[in-house]
């Protein structure tokens, strides 16, 4: 278990509550990448899991969301793994069926997938590259809602939160990421007026920079840029601290816009960065 893993939001010990205690959340993208920090899939699992909620933690990579499961089980949480690839409608149909099966039902839903493999500007860009971004960040958020709202509609109401990316309104050299990005905006305000009268929110979380495995880890090997160094720009470029932001922080907004909290928010797209959204316009 890492650090990161063990403290939980701010440090310290874990943050223990009951904010949404007898609920039950499908955080789908629950796993993460191999780093030192944690990812906002998992740190998502285990706060919401200190707070009350069973998990259904779904990752394509079972492994990796059997591990997450292992760490709520291991604080006294109730946890189950699934493996899902949320492209595939059929995965995605069986996932809302196992999911309502596991706990009897299903109130929370994160969508927690996104990546940037292949993206460059509009010239160099791959048509393989755009499908697989398009397919992985927007059309499967749309399939897991698709087939998770029927189940929340019969049971009266839920919340969905979506991750999104600052990206979606901020200059981004990733055409593709960025634009997909800016569709799971509209996708979210969309679904949340089209379920507004079945009592299921739908909000928004667009981080900014994040220090997490797949935020570090992966653009170093990708760009050839060592982790300090690379630590060492982004945090030169958030107002707040001229620091990065943590998974720990991205699950705090998840808890609150998933809670009852939140009862009377829908449609909200929630900047989480430090500021940086600060200088745009």
């Amino acid at each position: 278990m890492t650090e990161a893993a063990e403290s939980g939001a701010g440090g310290g010990d874990p943050v223990r509550g009951e904010r949404v205690a007898g609920k039950v959340a499908v955080v789908v993208g629950a796993g993460q990448t191999a780093g030192d920090t944690i990812g906002n899939g998992r740190a998502t699992s285990l706060l919401l899991a200190r707070q009350g909620a069973s998990i259904v933690a779904v990752d394509r990579d079972l492994a990796s969301a059997e591990e997450t499961c292992a760490l709520i089980v291991a604080e006294g949480g109730a946890a189950k793994a699934l493996r899902a690839d949320i492209t595939k409608e059929a995965d995605c149909e069986a996932l809302a069926v196992d999911a309502n099966a596991a706990f009897g039902r299903v109130d929370i839903l994160v969508n927690n997938v996104g990546i940037g493999t292949g993206d460059s500007g509009a010239t160099t860009l791959t048509e393989d590259a755009w499908d697989l971004i398009f397919d992985v960040n927007l059309k499967g958020m749309w399939l897991t809602c698709k087939h998770l709202l029927p189940v929340m509609r019969a049971q009266g109401g839920g919340a969905i939160v979506n991750i999104s990316s600052l990206a979606a309104v901020a200059a981004a050299p990733m055409l593709a990421y960025k634009t997909s990005k800016a569709g799971v905006n509209s996708l979210t305000q969309s679904l949340a007026g089209g379920n507004a009268k079945h009592r299921i929110r739908v909000n928004a979380i667009m981080p900014g920079f994040m220090d997490t495995p797949m935020a570090i880890v992966q653009t170093s090997a990708g760009t050839g840029v060592d982790a300090d160094t690379l630590r060492k720009v982004r945090d030169a470029a958030v107002p707040l601290g001229n620091k990065m932001g943590t998974a720990w922080d991205v699950a705090n907004a998840v808890l609150f816009l998933a809670s009852d909290e939140a009862g009377f928010i829908t449609g909200a797209i929630l900047p989480v960065d430090g500021g940086q959204s600060i200088r745009i316009g």
